[in-house]
């Protein structure tokens, strides 16, 4: 969502280069590019104002710094107000000491809310918490269905005692949702509300009566991040309307221009908590501000990697493979098992987007083929279990046996065989030098592979 911002931002940077001092007029060039870079990207004005302000405030008041050069300075000063913009600290959720957690979602219809409850259903109990789903959105048509599916995916209970399509007490289903998670010991309930084209006051007064009856310690305004300014002016009605406590960003993995991101703290003085960040279930995590800014910037967000690869990689199986690289027993087969694993991360190119550096190639990122990893299964599937614990045995007739099983070609069982030469004998060189220490490296670095 943010590639056009960062390629301008970071472009304002350039001109920096080979500067012995930050003047005034380098000063101001730079923050006119940062200034119009976060206009086109549909940033609300006041919050344009806020960070520009600030940057050129720090930038003028800087010392002199031995270890940062002029440009380095700037990028520092950016970072640090970019975190501020975003929402500066990470907060966690308000968990009720006593009895269940009520988290109410609230938004217009199209913002993703049904589809939310499922990933915050999912996270939560990935969290180690029992939370139940209640069907509120009486409204929308299936929407109950809808959610009633997603809860079966996600594996989250759900209240739905009225089949919704207009019919039935929106308010008594929340308010009776809240007494049956109590009963059934569900320590976390979320409250699916309905949601309109746009902000009107049945709706407003629909929201504010569950909300009155069901007294949630968190209500999360599921915000659309495609939408612009109409998102932030959206954001600011349900301030004032419903009130609430924190923001869910939804549909943050698309191409529009990303300003609601970068508005909606400073236009609401409300946090963004959470971000939605594709169509499944998992694609759902934590927003740090720090690590947004950090991708914004070209500075990659190497944190959330580790996270998604702690979640999918098991850390016994890491150590095996650690000490069979040590021996030099590592196989395609243990290539196989690796390659699963690293699949359940996700999407390779989102991945790889999170690398410090990747804006610098992103024409090669965007056209990267996440098919190539289906390729590369095939040729290895197409060997033989002599074949992949022993390559030296690949002779031209066995190549190109495995190309036509394959569907590939036999330069590419070659180079496949190549590059895991090469990554093997790296890697178990690494193991060789690393001591007691090298299965925690192989745990933070076997997505390389």
């Amino acid at each position: 969502m943010f590639n056009t911002l960062s390629d301008r931002i970071t472009a304002s940077f350039k001109n920096l280069k080979g500067k012995g001092r930050l003047t005034d007029a380098d000063i101001e060039t730079t923050i006119g590019e940062i200034r119009r870079a976060l206009l086109d990207a549909d940033v609300a004005l006041p919050a344009v104002r806020a960070f520009t302000s600030q940057v050129r405030e720090k930038a003028r008041g800087a010392e002199i710094s031995a270890a940062l050069n002029p440009g380095q300075q700037i990028i520092k000063i950016v970072n640090e107000e970019l975190i501020e913009i975003l929402g500066g600290e990470t907060r966690d959720l308000n968990f009720a000491k006593s009895g269940p957690t009520v988290i109410m979602l609230a938004g217009l219809q199209g913002a993703g809310k049904t589809t939310l409850a499922g990933k915050l259903g999912t996270w939560l109990r990935e969290q180690g918490h029992t939370p139940m789903l209640v069907a509120s959105d009486l409204q929308r048509p299936n929407a109950v269905t809808q959610l009633e599916i997603i809860g079966e995916q996600a594996g989250v209970p759900v209240w739905a005692p009225e089949p919704g399509n207009g019919v039935g007490d929106p308010v008594e289903v929340a308010r009776s949702g809240i007494e049956k998670a109590k009963a059934s010991l569900h320590d976390t309930v979320i409250v699916d509300t309905a949601g309109r084209l746009g902000v009107d006051a049945e709706m407003m007064q629909q929201a504010i009566d569950i909300r009155d009856a069901v007294q949630p310690d968190e209500i999360l305004f599921v915000l659309d991040a495609m939408i612009g300014q109409d998102a932030v002016h959206t954001a600011e009605a349900f301030r004032d309307g419903v009130g609430f406590t924190g923001v869910v960003l939804s549909k943050l993995d698309g191409d529009a221009r990303g300003g609601a991101a970068l508005s909606v703290r400073t236009v609401t003085g409300v946090p963004v908590l959470f971000a939605s960040t594709g169509e499944k279930l998992g694609d759902f995590e934590r927003f740090h501000a720090d690590r947004m800014a950090s991708r914004i910037l070209d500075m990659g967000d190497i944190l959330t990697l580790i996270e998604q690869a702690e979640k999918a990689f098991d850390a016994d199986e890491a150590e095996k493979m650690a000490q069979k690289l040590g021996k030099g027993e590592f196989t395609l087969d243990d290539f196989l098992n690796q390659l699963s694993q690293l699949r359940r991360m996700g999407s390779m190119k989102k991945m790889l987007g999170m690398l410090p550096g990747m804006g610098q190639i992103r024409d090669q990122l965007e056209n990267f083929d996440e098919r190539e990893v289906d390729r590369i299964e095939a040729i290895v599937r197409s060997m033989t279990p002599a074949e992949r614990a022993n390559l030296k045995i690949l002779n031209g007739s066995r190549r190109s046996r495995i190309a036509k099983g394959s569907g590939t070609t036999v330069t590419e069982v070659n180079g496949l065989v190549e590059r895991f030469t090469q990554a093997k004998t790296m890697m178990e060189s690494m193991a060789r030098q690393g001591g007691p220490g090298m299965g925690a490296l192989m745990r933070r670095v076997r997505f390389t592979w």
